[in-house]
């Protein structure tokens, strides 16, 4: 059956990171893949900086920062709607931190709606960007998102973390705040993320596994670091 897989949260919540991984993932697996960039505003994790990278892979990008290199509006409409008419085995929607990019979404939403494989929307959330740092700010973001991409988020994924400073406290925090708004929303944490070292250590805690999912552990593609994040303000 094929798989589409929408990601949404906040600027700096990591989901170019996880879509390219996702991607990779899919494409070893033998998976025909298929990643759309509807992030039209922030070029600071541009997944367009990936193309030779994923099409060593063999997985297709349709993106809108391609504008001005033969791609119009009407032809980027056009890649989209390939996602619902081709035979992709896995589609992956990296959508937008930011009100644009989740209303790029929702004007496929009965697109979405008819999809006849296996669906899912995740809320990707890095508890150390603001608005994320308690369950409260989590579901008010979720909710404005929801609203914006017409799509009712399926699963939480845990991508706690400081980029170069990170460590395996950022999981274990990230942990408690996501495990609280798992519990108070009803919305089950589908996977934890993380660079392999820092997973691991996480997981040998021990922790309830209703929080932690499927662990998926990352390969750094987009390279940045904590101080220049932070000052360019996404």
């Amino acid at each position: 059956m094929s798989r589409l897989i929408v990601l949404l949260g906040n600027y700096g919540s990591g989901k170019t990171e996880i879509a390219i991984n996702l991607a990779v993932r899919g494409a070893r697996q033998g998976l025909r893949t298929l990643v759309i960039d509807l992030d039209k505003v922030n070029d600071y994790f541009r997944m367009s900086d990936k193309v030779s990278l994923l099409a060593q892979k063999q997985i297709r990008l349709v993106s809108p920062t391609f504008a001005g290199r033969g791609v119009t509006p009407s032809s980027m409409s056009a890649a989209v709607a390939s996602a619902f008419t081709d035979n992709w085995d896995l589609v992956i929607f990296d959508v937008g931190g930011d009100a644009a990019g989740a209303l790029s979404l929702g004007r496929y939403h009965e697109d979405l709606a008819a999809y006849p494989g296996q669906k899912e929307v995740y809320d990707i959330v890095n508890v150390f960007r603001p608005m994320s740092e308690s369950p409260e700010k989590i579901l008010k973001l979720m909710a404005e998102m929801e609203g914006f991409a017409r799509q009712r988020v399926t699963g939480f994924v845990n991508n706690s973390n400081l980029l170069t400073y990170a460590s395996a406290d950022d999981l274990r925090r990230g942990y408690e705040v996501i495990a609280d708004t798992s519990q108070r929303s009803g919305i089950p944490v589908v996977h934890t993320t993380g660079r392999r070292e820092f997973l691991e250590e996480f997981l040998s805690d021990g922790r309830d596994p209703r929080f932690i999912g499927e662990p998926i552990p990352l390969e750094t593609y987009i390279h940045r670091s904590w101080e220049a994040f932070t000052r360019e303000g996404f």
